[in-house]
C-alpha cells in the first residue's frame, strides 16, 4: 500500500481545519445557526469549474460558516461586499482573520476570485 496517501489525506484534513480555525465571528455561531447542509449544497456554482473550485478550496468554510467565515448565500455578504470588490480579491490573497493566503486555492488568478467571492455573495 501507497505510504504516501495516508499522509496526504491527513495534511490536507489538517490544512483545511487549519483554514478554518481563524478569529471569532463577530456575531455568535449559537445565535445565528448555519443554514442546512442541504440548502449549501443546492447553492453549487452552475459552471462546472466555478464549482471544482468552490468545492476543492471554499466549501469546507463558507459552506458552513466554520471559523466565521461568511456562508454562501447569505446576507453575512453584504457588508464585505460594500468593502468593494479590490479589498475582497486582496484579502483572498493576503489571508484574512481566519482565512489563509489564496484561500485554499493555490492556482487561483484574481479572475478566479472575483468569480468565486461573486458567487458566495450571491451575484452570480
Amino acid at each position: 500500500m501507497n505510504k504516501l496517501l495516508p499522509t496526504a489525506l491527513i495534511t490536507t484534513l489538517m490544512l483545511t481545519l487549519a483554514a478554518c480555525s481563524g478569529e471569532a465571528p463577530e456575531q455568535s455561531q449559537a445565535s445565528n445557526p448555519p443554514d442546512s447542509m442541504s440548502a449549501s449544497k443546492k447553492s453549487m456554482p452552475e459552471d462546472p469549474d466555478l464549482k471544482s473550485l468552490y468545492t476543492q478550496s471554499c466549501f469546507s468554510c463558507h459552506g458552513t460558516g466554520a471559523g466565521g467565515a461568511p456562508r454562501t448565500g447569505t446576507s453575512e455578504w453584504d457588508s464585505r461586499m460594500a468593502k468593494g470588490m479590490d479589498t475582497l480579491i486582496d484579502n483572498t490573497i493576503n489571508g484574512y482573520n481566519g482565512m489563509p493566503p489564496l484561500g485554499m486555492c493555490m492556482d487561483c488568478g484574481e479572475e478566479e476570485f472575483e468569480a468565486l467571492i461573486l458567487f458566495m455573495a450571491g451575484q452570480q
